[in-house]
């Protein structure tokens, strides 16, 4: 990563710029990709192509807003799972009533109770990782509130990271949801996700 006060290569952990003092995102006249200069107020560079990031924690996007579009996709997904659920269950009642007392019967169905699981959480993490790599970079929750994912440099992430993002914000809900909550507290406000994938939610508008 590059220092956007003085163009100096920094390391991506720096808080603050070696060369000049300054945290290295915190001015805007060089890109924090490739180090080219750039101009005020200045979107992408057009070298690299890179969308150009400017510090302040209101460039992140904040707990609240986050929870907004959270509950959104939760009420998005809620048709296709109810509908997933009612096929599978159905398949499940179908094999128990068959034979309700056979010890074979009990295993199969707690095994196609464990596929069911299974099926859903699939479901749920190709619904995340297919939107936030799509030319949204947001899921319809975080689109209709104006935030997206991206890397550490603001560009699109791609499949493979944000299929792992997916997996863990199942992480992020244990223990009373407090890898959520903590995107409150941390400086570029990262949930614990977002650690785990090294990502970061932004404001998109």
């Amino acid at each position: 990563m590059y220092c956007r006060q003085c163009g100096k290569h920094v390391s991506e952990k720096a808080e603050f710029c070696p060369g000049c003092g300054f945290r290295p995102l915190k001015s805007d006249q060089f890109c924090q990709s490739c180090g080219t200069e750039t101009a005020t107020q200045q979107e992408m560079c057009v070298k690299c192509g890179v969308r150009l990031q400017q510090t302040g924690r209101e460039y992140y996007a904040g707990f609240w807003i986050r929870g907004v579009a959270h509950i959104i996709d939760g009420v998005i997904l809620t048709i296709p799972i109810f509908i997933l659920v009612a096929i599978l269950s159905a398949v499940l009642v179908g094999i128990a009533m068959n034979d309700p007392y056979s010890t074979q019967t009990e295993a199969l169905v707690n095994l196609l109770s464990f596929i069911q699981f299974i099926v859903l959480f699939l479901f749920c993490a190709f619904y995340y990782a297919i939107f936030h790599t799509s030319k949204w970079q947001a899921t319809p929750g975080k689109k209709m509130v104006g935030i997206k994912v991206t890397d550490k440099n603001g560009n699109r992430i791609s499949f493979l990271k944000a299929f792992w993002r997916a997996i863990a914000i199942w992480f992020s809900g244990l223990i009373f949801y407090i890898g959520f909550i903590i995107a409150a507290f941390t400086d570029k406000k990262q949930a614990l996700h977002d650690f785990m994938a090294n990502t970061h939610v932004i404001r998109s508008k």
